[in-house]
């Protein structure tokens, strides 16, 4: 019972940094041009912080 805490605790850290990212990429697109040059760091942690969130979401099914 303890595990599936943590993880739930997991899911609720990495779903809020996923949505923060989210809304950083939203933002940079919507200041293109300016700071076109973050869109692949941006891009890339967003995409790094949904992977993690999935894989911990699975988890937490089983």
């Amino acid at each position: 019972m303890e595990d599936m805490e943590a993880l739930k605790a997991q899911v609720k850290k990495l779903n809020a940094q996923a949505t923060q990212l989210k809304m950083d990429l939203h933002d940079l697109s919507e200041d293109l041009p300016t700071g076109w040059e973050k869109i692949p760091d941006v891009a890339r942690r967003t995409f790094e912080a949904y992977q993690a969130l999935t894989e911990a979401r699975t988890k937490m099914s089983r």
